[in-house]
């Protein structure tokens, strides 16, 4: 973790200020303190790669209430704000001072993932494929417990934790070679065997899926429950078969399109994930193709839209933990709603 030394000035003089750091704690500010040394004299663990020169914006901060009881901007936030494009409410802790009361912040990066995501991050080349037909592993997920999240926080929360749970999946995704085809609200779909055969590719998914729960679980533990009393599921589908992908050129991203009946298959797959109440489903054609398959399994034969006989799907999630967001059907098989 980079961090510069920065002394902090602790005054034996009384604390005039405090300052509320959002799920964190709050810090009392001696007159004279910046935000940075107020924090770090508390214990919190606040970037400061510059050591506090207002030169690297490691140690920002969003001001969420209290914005008038702050200090003027100097003159490396002017510049700063004016190359990097930074709403007015972001400010550089390093450099603002607390001049009265009711001041609440929210410290933007808190570990290593979090500066990778707002200062290291790019965009990668996709790579142009036209018109090819090829055996893939399709692979849906879906991000579960995240609605009563949006309703209890602000947009600023919301988007940035669907950033950090996009880049965990992202990191999963493609330590097993597969790609991110498109995302769907809290939701994203992915392929596995544009490089490899299809027998590898099934196994990939599955390991990138049960990476991704396990990555889940530890993000909840660390990062969810501390800072917001939250936490997440997630449902996952995997189908194989025979589709066609390439670029249709419609100049989005370069990003590839992939078509096929397995596609839907997928899909609905992922769905059922609610109601056989296990974080996921995966297809018995894909299951067969494993060679080391989990060893805690179960099967079940459900009914998919479009379907016309029963569907033979392994069980090799978990039960959910947060069931009062799931809708039970009233009647009919599983997947009849589409």
């Amino acid at each position: 973790m980079l961090k510069a030394k920065i002394k902090v000035n602790v005054n034996s003089v009384a604390m005039p200020f405090q300052v509320d750091f959002k799920g964190e704690k709050i810090v009392p500010v001696a007159e004279g303190q910046s935000i940075l040394e107020a924090s770090l004299a508390a214990g919190i663990p606040h970037y400061h790669a510059c050591g506090g020169k207002g030169q690297c914006t490691t140690c920002r901060v969003l001001v969420q209430e209290g914005e008038e009881h702050l200090s003027e901007l100097t003159s490396f936030e002017k510049t700063i704000k004016a190359v990097r494009k930074f709403p007015d409410n972001i400010r550089l802790a390093c450099q603002a001072q607390v001049t009265g009361e009711g001041v609440k912040v929210h410290r933007l990066i808190k570990d290593d993932t979090d500066r990778y995501i707002f200062i290291n991050s790019a965009e990668e080349n996709s790579t142009e494929v036209m018109g090819v037909r090829r055996k893939l592993a399709l692979f849906f997920i879906d991000i579960r417990n995240f609605t009563p999240f949006i309703e209890a926080h602000p947009p600023f929360d919301v988007i940035h934790i669907m950033r950090r749970i996009f880049t965990l999946l992202r990191n999963a995704i493609e330590q097993y070679g597969g790609r991110i085809i498109d995302t769907a609200g809290d939701g994203l779909y992915a392929v596995f065997g544009l490089e490899s055969k299809i027998k590898k590719a099934a196994e990939a998914a599955v390991l990138a899926g049960l990476k991704i729960m396990e990555d889940v679980k530890i993000f909840n533990n660390t990062y969810m429950r501390p800072y917001f009393n939250h936490f997440f599921e997630v449902g996952i589908g995997v189908h194989v078969g025979s589709v066609i992908y390439g670029n249709v050129g419609i100049g989005l991203n370069n990003n590839l399109t992939v078509m096929g009946y397995p596609v839907n298959i997928a899909a609905r797959l992922q769905a059922a994930t609610k109601e056989l109440n296990n974080s996921f489903v995966i297809s018995e054609r894909a299951f067969s193709l494993l060679k080391n398959p989990p060893y805690v399994t179960s099967s079940a034969n459900i009914n998919l839209k479009g379907v016309s006989s029963a569907f033979e799907v392994r069980l090799i999630g978990k039960p959910f933990q947060y069931m009062a967001t799931f809708s039970k059907p009233e009647q009919g098989p599983v997947g009849n709603s589409g």
